[in-house]
């Protein structure tokens, strides 16, 4: 590990002017400092957060639920207004990591966490994210966990988290705050396709700190849930996974709301999926025939090409559970 200053601010003030000189926000430390002893990342200051007063989770004034940045995960999983609301952002909380991780790591944190890919991790392999312009080894690789939607020749490592797959079907927004004041940015924009630039993950200007995580309301009675395939149970990241969340009026689907983990360099939103549900009364021949447009645009590589089919399979499975025909 390399050597780096540390200072613990108490307002968001100081957290800003650090930030802003180049200080990286620490938290519950759960991926900055795995990345730092593996040499990945080298920060030079960390500015720890922890005492700023962003740990709360409140439903806003049109019936949504604001999720400070340093709510925890285990808190936001057991959070009644969480688990009565939105089961599918418990659910996948749940399936995240370990208790103990989920005791440390803050919604903030989870959403901004870095890829697993192993070339990442690997200081002596080529990563274009690592190191821009170097390549990518996972390409031509062992590339079996790795993406198949949102792609491009210089990266193909998925996002991790599992939040951040319920936050994105639910459309989230983050919120920001900066040196040039406050600011919202829909969950589809904040997490970055790696494109050309595979280094940037994040819309975040320089200096700026996440204040909390913004669920809209969304039309009642909804239900909604989260599907984790994995090659174990315990402690393990997704293969792929499912967000699902329906409102069902009158024997039909008014409103839907799914989105895929596992599979993409982002959460994946899958509109196709949703219109193909739109106006249409709950069936088996719906969710086999929705779930059949989850893989639209794939680009499988040699060794993740089961990745394609068992996406289908995920997400029509899900359907199946939050629509009540399983």
């Amino acid at each position: 590990m390399h050597p780096f200053s540390y200072t613990r601010v108490s307002d968001t003030r100081e957290a800003l002017n650090a930030g802003r000189r180049g200080g990286r926000y620490l938290a519950g430390g759960t991926t900055l400092v795995d990345l730092m002893r593996e040499t990945v990342e080298r920060p030079e200051t960390l500015v720890d957060i922890t005492a700023l007063p962003l740990s709360e989770i409140t439903v806003t004034e049109r019936g949504g639920l604001r999720i400070g940045a340093l709510v925890t995960m285990s808190e936001a999983a057991a959070h009644a207004k969480v688990r009565t609301l939105y089961p599918v952002v418990s659910e996948a909380l749940e399936l995240s990591a370990s208790a103990q991780l989920r005791n440390m790591a803050t919604i903030g944190g989870n959403i901004m966490q870095r890829t697993r890919c192993t070339y990442f991790r690997d200081v002596t392999a080529d990563c274009n994210k690592r190191e821009p312009g170097s390549g990518c080894a996972a390409l031509h690789g062992v590339n079996r966990t790795h993406a198949i939607l949102g792609t491009s020749d210089a990266c193909v490592a998925t996002h991790p988290s599992d939040a951040a797959v319920a936050l994105a079907a639910l459309e989230a927004r983050v919120r920001l705050l900066g040196p040039d004041g406050a600011r919202h940015i829909p969950f589809a924009d904040f997490l970055l396709r790696p494109g050309s630039t595979p280094q940037r993950e994040q819309a975040l200007r320089q200096g700026e700190l996440i204040t909390a995580v913004e669920i809209p309301a969304l039309p009642r009675p909804l239900r909604s849930g989260y599907l984790k395939v994995r090659d174990r149970q315990s402690y393990e990241f997704a293969l792929t996974s499912a967000a699902v969340a329906l409102h069902i009026r009158g024997g039909v689907i008014r409103e839907a709301k799914v989105a895929a983990g596992g599979v993409g360099t982002v959460p994946w939103k899958l509109p196709a999926v949703e219109q193909h549900l739109l106006g249409e009364r709950p069936s088996e021949a719906l969710w086999s025939a929705a779930a059949a447009r989850a893989a639209d645009g794939a680009r499988p590589l040699q060794h993740n090409r089961f990745k394609v089919e068992l996406l289908k399979r995920t997400v029509e499975r899900q359907l199946r559970v939050v629509g009540g025909t399983k």
